[in-house]
Order: C-alpha cells, then sequence, then structure tokens
C-alpha cells in the first residue's frame, strides 16, 4: 500500500465507509518509513502551515469515539498520517517506487530472499552437533547431570538438578545462528537468552562456583535469573557486563564497530581495561573504538525490536540498516553510486518479504534498489 493509498483508505474510515476487509487491511498496515530532514520545495506550499492543518484534524479525529476498531490503531494511525503525508507529498512529486528484479541462473541465485527464522546449531562439549532447525521436541542429549531438551516453544532447556550440579565438572556448549537465523534458550540456572542472526552464546551446562559467566559474540537478549550470591557475567570481546538478576540486551556486531548495551530492567555493570560505568533502566552505554563508554538515555523499544519481530530504525542511515537487512534476510550488499547520507526513522516487521522493506525505504524517493538473485544493490 502506498501512502497515498494509506491516506484514501483512512480517511474512507474516518467518514465510517470502510468495509469490514478494508478496515482489516488498514489495521494490518503497521509498517513505515519517515525520511528524516525532508527536502521541501517552494511548489508543495507552506510546510508549517500544513503540518498545523494536518495536526489540527487530527486531534479532532482521536478525541471523536471510534467503532469497531482497536484503540491500539488509533493511536498508530495518527502517527502514520502525519508522517506518511508528509512523506507522499515528497515522493508523489519524485516517481512511484518500483524494485527492480533481475533473474540469475545459478541455484543459489534461485533461492528466494525470504525472511529469517528459528534455526541454529547446538555444539556439545565433546564437538559435536545439533541442528536445531530441524529437531523434535523432547530429549535432545544428556551431559553429565544435565537433560538438555526442546521445550513446545522451540526453545532450549537445560535442567539439572542443584545437588548433582555442583559436584559436576563444567561442560561448555555454544549455540549459534546463521545469518537469516535466531533462537531461544533457557541456560541452567533459568536465565532466558534470545539470540539474533549471526550470533552466538558459549555456556558452561551448569554453573558451578560463585559466578555465571557466558561468551557472547553478535546480539542477544538477556533475562537474567535473579541470585544475588552469584552474579552473572557476560564477556563481550574487550568488555564485561556483570549483573545480579535484570533485563537487557547486547548487540557486539564486529561490522558496526561499536558494543551497545541497553538496560530495560534492574542494573548492570560494565568494565573495559580501566573504565568502568553503571547503567540504569531506560539507559545505553556505546563503547567505541577509543575504548570509552557513552551513556545516554533511548528508547528501549528499539533496542529489542528485533526479538519482538521488527526492525525499527531511529535515525539511522542507510548503510546501517542495509547491515541489519543483510544478517536478516542472509543476502550481500553492494553499492553503487554515492546514496543520499540523510537518515530515516520507521518501523518494519522483519518477516515481511526483502521486497516489501526495500519498497518502503524507496518511498522517500532518496534511495533506489535492484534485486539480483540473494545480492541487493543500493543506488541513489
Amino acid at each position: 500500500m502506498s501512502p497515498q493509498e494509506f491516506i484514501e483508505l483512512y480517511e474512507k474510515y474516518q467518514s465510517g465507509n470502510c468495509t469490514p476487509e478494508e478496515i482489516n487491511q488498514l489495521g494490518a498496515y503497521r509498517d513505515n518509513f519517515e525520511l528524516k530532514d525532508l527536502p521541501w520545495t517552494e511548489g508543495m506550499g507552506n510546510k508549517e502551515a500544513i503540518k498545523l492543518d494536518i495536526l489540527y484534524k487530527l486531534n479532532h479525529q482521536i478525541n471523536a469515539p471510534k467503532k469497531g476498531f482497536k484503540k491500539y490503531w488509533i493511536a498508530v494511525a495518527a502517527s502514520l498520517i502525519f508522517a506518511l503525508g508528509l512523506i507522499w507529498l515528497v515522493s508523489y512529486k519524485v516517481h512511484n517506487a518500483s524494485i527492480e528484479l533481475v533473474q540469475n541462473s545459478s541455484a543459489d541465485a534461485k533461492r528466494p530472499v525470504m525472511p529469517g527464522n528459528n534455526k541454529a546449531t547446538l555444539t556439545l562439549a565433546d564437538g559435536s552437533n545439533i541442528d536445531l532447525t530441524d529437531s523434535r521436541k523432547g530429549l535432545l542429549s544428556k551431559q553429565g547431570s544435565v537433560v538438555i531438551g526442546k521445550s513446545g516453544e522451540g526453545e532450549i532447556v537445560y535442567n539439572a538438578k542443584e545437588g548433582e550440579a555442583r559436584s559436576t565438572a563444567a561442560l561448555f556448549n555454544m549455540i549459534s545462528t546463521p545469518r537469516g537465523g535466531q533462537y531461544q534458550v533457557v541456560l541452567s540456572d533459568g536465565t532466558k537468552v534470545w539470540l539474533n542472526a549471526a550470533s552466538s552464546i558459549k555456556f558452561p551446562t551448569v554453573f558451578t562456583g560463585h559466578e555465571r559467566k557466558v561468551e557472547l559474540t553478535g546480539e542477544a537478549y538477556f533475562e537474567v535469573a535473579k541470585n544475588k550470591d552469584r552474579p552473572f557475567k557476560i564477556a563481550v570481546e574487550q568488555m564485561s557486563i556483570e549483573v545480579l538478576g535484570t533485563h537487557f540486551d547486547v548487540d557486539a556486531y564486529k561490522d558496526e564497530g561499536v558494543i551497545k548495551t541497553t538496560l530495560l530492567e534492574g542494573a548492570v555493570k560494565l568494565v573495559t581495561g580501566n573504565h568502568q560505568a553503571y547503567l540504569k533502566p531506560g539507559q545505553q552505554a556505546t563503547l567505541n573504538q577509543q575504548q570509552s563508554f557513552n551513556i545516554g538515555s533511548v528508547n528501549t523499544e528499539e533496542a529489542v525490536a528485533w526479538k519482538n519481530g521488527y526492525f525499527i530504525f531511529n535515525n539511522e542511515n542507510i548503510q546501517s540498516i542495509m547491515k541489519k537487512i543483510s544478517r536478516w534476510y542472509d543476502v550481500e550488499v553492494v553499492y553503487n553510486g554515492k546514496v543520499d547520507e540523510r537518515d530515516f526513522g520507521g518501523t518494519v516487521s522483519r518477516f515481511d518479504s526483502v521486497a516489501e522493506v526495500l519498497k518502503s525505504l524507496e518511498l522517500t524517493g532518496t534511495v533506489h534498489f535492484k534485486i539480483e538473485g540473494r545480492k541487493i544493490i543500493v543506488m541513489p
């Protein structure tokens, strides 16, 4: 659905003339992109006047009673109609978005570009591998006194009897996701871990001693089981994260050049070399290449959007966005020409086709794409 179609359908809904099918279509259309610092020309009219007019109409529409429609979508539609209205004014004057598809004869290129899904590999202490993608529910393996199983929800669960566990030598396992994969594991202490694409976590099958320590590459969201006597530590390259019981996200992809730790609940301590930092809920720490921390308040929903099935971009350039798309859809991204450096913002489902995601970006009129098999070419 184009921005113009969305606006027309929303106005039809406001007048009470939508069919049930059209209401469902409107409610399902959650994805949108907004170009930050939009270009504006005299031919488009008075920008501020148009903004005020749209906001005035929205305020009256939002306050009016609604029937047969979720209140949640009313709020979403209000923000969408404003953002998409501005986008349409620009994109309509440029051209209609179109993704060029180029056929390729190779077998890999013919493979459709599908969204990622739950797939990972479990590497046991003896070096053997279990493909978790196709494994059935139930018992997967037994490591010493620890039983490894796959739950009905598809997550990997480690179960150990406390008395036996303490007397057992630590055995280390690793779960790794490929590009285009994600997975969830429940460690033996009850800590829940969600792994994003191209990530891995190495951990003992049972925690012994006075601390619980794991190693992470890539990105993961943690809900750490509380235990004040045994702190939970995460080793991420040259940084260590220490918690007692908390919810947080760690983004440590090597190609990003920084490590981001975002705290949702509880408290964490970050240590690297002689530097350390403490986070409060709602804060994010960025460790740069100079080994110093930058701490600021953020919208935590953006940091964990991937876990909830979305991409949320807030003032991100096209290179940053395409890195995420490349990992999740397992595609190669190349650039042909100098692409606009301005930032984008918006929300899109991670389970949309890659073509739909790219079309949303193209609606801004500043970037274009060509798909050649499993290669995406980004053009100005």
